[in-house]
């Protein structure tokens, strides 16, 4: 999407409605590695206690409150095992309020998607007493980073065929309460809809009943420049046309209804050279209060963001320094601004 577009598209915003909706529910990615363009940046290793205690810092009276964790499925290790998740372990950052989404990612070469079926069903059966959320697949819409799945062969059966295992595995074992769903980025070009009439075609009425969300990961003002604030294709208007543009165009062409909520299930903005930690901050509360704000127009019920701690915060990396937290988990001001947003938006 080229500036001229982003002008024209977001030129005129609708009033908000979100009176009397519920709160959202608020949460944090809490690892320090991440994928870039080039794979993984690892960074420092985590500290389990430290985490903890910026989450209890984070979370204060707030209830429930979401913890959002990563699983690979690739083909040479199809086990969904903890220690190898992304933070790993991961299970001891639940309880307290605090509710786990688990990210399943299908990271396979050779387009596996009869060994991905029973990863996810093994998932199921291991974590869905314990996890509250189940995401089928990263981003399977973004095919040009080599690390994510949209990337991989037989990504589209891999989301379908998962997202429907998941809900029958659940339904199986009684885990009602497990919500299953996917993720992905917007896509404002008219060319793009392929992939949503596709995965409708694919799933059909089966796959639509088995959802029980639809995740939208979102990163403006970090890939490409915003209009400077209060202009039209500003932060708040970017915010606000991804949500209407992913809730009335993309999401209707896969036959998914307006009654399956939106979770705002990743959204960062890294510092870095000419990325003030102070601008890190009022970017934030910008795109959380827009959301909080245009929650009840597009069904929107989750915001979690990505993510709590530099990988590394020498680095002048675009991706290394995400965190709202140093590397050292000495706190930047954004810190404190989601901490005070948590207290007041969230969801009790």
């Amino acid at each position: 999407m080229n500036d001229e577009q982003l002008q024209t598209a977001e030129g005129w915003m609708p009033p908000a409605r979100s009176a009397g909706a519920p709160g959202l529910i608020l949460g944090i990615y809490p690892g320090g590695v991440l994928g870039s363009d080039l794979g993984l940046i690892s960074g420092r290793h985590n500290n389990p206690e430290r985490i903890n205690e910026a989450i209890d810092r984070l979370q204060g009276d707030t209830r429930p409150f979401t913890v959002r964790c990563y699983l690979h499925y690739v083909d040479s290790s199809p086990d969904p095992r903890s220690e190898s998740s992304q933070p790993e372990d991961f299970l001891q950052y639940a309880g307290e309020g605090r509710e786990i989404d688990l990210v399943l990612s299908y990271t396979s070469e050779s387009g596996n998607v009869a060994g991905w079926v029973e990863f996810v069903r093994a998932a199921v059966r291991r974590y869905g007493a314990r996890i509250a959320m189940l995401q089928v697949t990263e981003e399977p819409n973004l095919t040009h980073v080599p690390i994510i799945d949209g990337s991989f062969p037989n990504v589209r059966e891999a989301l379908v065929q998962g997202v429907i295992a998941a809900k029958e595995e659940a339904r199986r074992c009684g885990f009602d309460r497990l919500q299953v769903g996917f993720s992905a980025v917007p896509f404002f070009e008219t060319d793009t809809h392929d992939f949503w009439t596709s995965i409708g075609a694919l799933g059909g009425e089966r796959f639509v009943k088995s959802l029980d969300y639809v995740g939208l990961d979102i990163y403006p003002d970090v890939f490409f420049p915003l209009a400077p604030s209060g202009l039209p294709g500003d932060i708040r208007h970017f915010v606000e046309f991804a949500m209407r543009s992913f809730r009335e165009t993309s999401l209707p062409e896969a036959g998914i209804p307006g009654t399956v909520p939106i979770h705002v299930a990743e959204n960062g903005w890294p510092t870095g050279p000419e990325r003030s930690y102070e601008r890190q901050a009022e970017a934030l509360e910008t795109i959380i209060r827009t959301i909080n704000d245009y929650r009840g127009n597009y069904n929107v019920t989750r915001y979690e963001l990505f993510d709590l701690r530099d990988a590394d915060s020498s680095s002048p990396d675009l991706f290394s320094q995400f965190g709202i937290l140093r590397d050292n988990y000495s706190p930047k001001p954004a810190f404190e601004v989601y901490r005070r947003l948590i207290d007041e938006l969230g969801q009790r």
